[in-house]
């Protein structure tokens, strides 16, 4: 049997997709219902799989720049004004 890098290396984008749905979904193409061992399996063949060959924004769980919120325009105080707050 090979190894999991080789597999992975096996993968066609056709197999990724088909992998990556049935993890979406939690069953087969057939519809059988995956087993949480094959959900992690397959989840980590995808995962290693988008690593080789996605840009780093395309790949699973990538969430941008991690940016603070707080420093993006603020958004006004539609219901006071300042001078009725009292601090």
């Amino acid at each position: 049997m090979s190894s999991f890098a080789e597999m992975i290396e096996n993968i066609t984008p056709e197999i990724y997709r088909s992998l990556k749905l049935a993890v979406e979904i939690g069953k087969w193409p057939d519809g059988r219902k995956l087993t949480q061992e094959q959900k992690e399996l397959s989840l980590q063949a995808v995962i290693a799989w988008e690593i080789q060959n996605l840009p780093e924004e395309e790949r699973t769980g990538y969430m941008g720049t991690l940016e603070c919120g707080s420093k993006s325009e603020p958004i006004p105080n539609l219901l006071f004004t300042s001078a009725d707050t009292r601090h």
